[in-house]
């Protein structure tokens, strides 16, 4: 299945190259002569700048995301609030997960959306970038401040090769950050007599125990979704001080080492976790539908309390969504979370199942397909600063806040609710798009730093104690992903797709010896497609990016 899957995405991937390929000559600089002629009309009518409510906003906006919508823009606090109060109506398009064919789709026939929110330096942006369909927003970043504010000179590291900025960072901050772990199911924990679950021998043995006792009515170990290397990744980084998951991801796929990034598969480190992954998947200790689950089929199995154990690189948004409704049944039961395991003789301190960088995740980009693009600029700019993302977090001033103390932090009301509160953080997740995590994240804490442990926010407390101390900063790993026009970028295209068959092909191996023959001849096969350009092409990249933050 997974085989086909591959073949699948191949054939979808050619084609879109091969209509690439009958584009006329030089039209990335037509396009762009036309485009900046369009769109420097309405900036120049004008000096005012957009004020939220003063008139309707309307736009489209698509999340380029596999297994990834926008909900409906009403059917969240925020977008009801604001297409009610401020006049802001956001048209959410949908791809039911054929989102390469949705997209390709849109570009062949001219018909983008407005906004897009995908990765940072996505190949389909650089694609959008070459045939002169981005906006920049440099004209902007004075007008509307608070993304200048908030990031300050790091925002340059997000400048495209021409100097011009054409991405909103989501999740941006200065200060460790993000959800990477393992939550643990209360009640089977306590029902198995509270064992230590600190080592991978320690997991070992208590997914054994989850097995015998409960059957196939649990899942022992749920990895999240595999073909993103989601929990398998957390786990791989507790067999080595200092592995980070973000070194199997697609925009690296190396191991640095002495100044040179080096192949995956021929690690050892990551050889170890590889076949302590195998043997829990063949021992059926992890979920076996986890190469092909849905989002909606994970969290049903969360919200249900069917896991034993739960990790991936964000576990607390569906956690803090379950941990609330298991209580109202059983006051002992819900979730918690534990400090990252760690293979016997490592220092726990330095494992880290999560990293992040100062520009955070994804990025929303502004298509020149919008009517105005500045005021999709300032709405996001609003958005991200402190009185969006109060409103995000907290519902609109006058209930849970009311104004701002001599810090800049909302001053919570005697009528703040912590449910509603925890229910509007929720159901706005989805429409996060620029979130401020440097500014959001001491507000939320504001209110909690005062309360028992226990009466604290579910996600808030397990970040203060749990996932921001053991995040790692990686932002010397951006922008390492080449033109996917170039050598190097047609090669990681083809790696990419290689490189995930492997890999579940090793975590399906019947034995330690099996994995040893896959990652073999994986590593192999790797190289024949040229996986070593692809590594010195993104030395050279890393190292000047390391260049650039010392000059900082």
């Amino acid at each position: 299945m997974i085989v086909s899957l591959f073949l699948a995405m191949t054939m979808v991937l050619a084609g879109c190259s091969k209509s690439e390929e009958g584009s006329p000559p030089n039209s990335g600089t037509v396009n762009n002569e036309t485009d900046k002629d369009n769109k420097e009309q309405p900036n120049e009518k004008s000096d005012s700048k957009w004020v939220l409510g003063e008139k309707p906003l309307e736009f489209s906006a698509y999340a380029h995301y596999n297994n990834t919508d926008f909900p409906k823009w009403e059917s969240t606090p925020i977008g009801k609030y604001l297409s009610e109060e401020k006049q802001v109506k956001i048209n959410m398009i949908a791809a039911s997960g054929a989102h390469t064919q949705k997209l390709s789709a849109l570009m062949a026939s001219d018909d983008l959306p407005d906004m897009i929110w995908t990765d940072r330096n996505h190949p389909d942006m650089e694609r959008l970038y070459k045939a002169g369909k981005l906006v920049a927003f440099d004209d902007y970043l004075d007008k509307y401040p608070n993304l200048k504010e908030w990031m300050g000179e790091d925002l340059n590291m997000l400048r495209h090769d021409d100097g011009k900025l054409y991405m909103f960072p989501n999740w941006y901050s200065s200060n460790p950050f993000g959800n990477a772990g393992y939550v643990v199911n209360k009640k089977i924990y306590d029902e198995l007599g509270k064992p230590a679950l600190k080592t991978t021998d320690d997991l070992y043995d208590y997914l054994v125990k989850v097995k015998e006792k409960y059957g196939d009515s649990i899942i022992p170990f749920e990895p999240h979704r595999a073909q993103d290397m989601q929990g398998l990744g957390v786990l791989y980084t507790a067999f080595g001080e200092g592995a980070l998951y973000t070194y199997l991801n697609s925009g690296l796929r190396a191991i640095p080492k002495d100044g040179k990034l080096t192949p995956v598969f021929t690690d050892p480190v990551f050889r170890e976790a590889q076949k302590y992954i195998a043997k829990l998947y063949r021992e059926k200790l992890i979920s076996q539908d986890a190469f092909n689950q849905t989002e909606d089929q994970v969290l049903e199995k969360v919200m249900t309390g069917r896991v034993a154990v739960f990790a991936g690189s964000s576990p607390t948004t569906f956690a803090g969504e379950a941990h609330p409704e298991l209580i109202k049944e059983d006051p002992d039961g819900g979730y918690f979370m534990i400090w990252p395991i760690h293979k016997p003789g490592l220092d726990k301190n330095k494992i880290y199942p999560g990293t992040y960088t100062s520009f955070g995740w994804n990025a929303a980009y502004i298509t020149t397909a919008a009517e105005d693009p500045e005021a999709i600029f300032a709405f996001l700019d609003w958005y991200t600063g402190p009185e969006g993302m109060n409103v995000q977090y907290f519902g609109p001033e006058g209930k849970n806040w009311e104004g701002f103390d001599e810090e800049g932090k909302p001053n919570f009301t005697e009528n703040y609710d912590p449910k509603e509160v925890a229910d509007i953080q929720t159901k706005n997740e989805p429409v996060m798009f620029v979130g401020n995590t440097s500014y959001i994240d001491p507000a939320k804490y504001k209110y909690m730093e005062n309360l028992p442990f226990e009466e604290q926010d579910w996600r808030t407390k397990y970040q203060q104690t749990i996932t921001w101390p053991t995040q790692y900063n990686v932002t010397e790993f951006i922008n390492l992903n080449p033109d996917p026009e170039s050598e190097e970028g047609v090669i990681k295209a083809s790696i990419d797709e290689m490189f995930l068959e492997v890999y579940a092909k090793s975590v399906m191996a019947g034995s330690d010896e099996e994995v040893e023959q896959i990652l073999d001849q994986g590593h192999k096969d790797l190289m024949a497609l040229g996986y070593d350009k692809l590594l010195e092409w993104r030395t050279v990249k890393w190292q000047e990016n390391l260049a650039k933050m010392k000059q900082k």
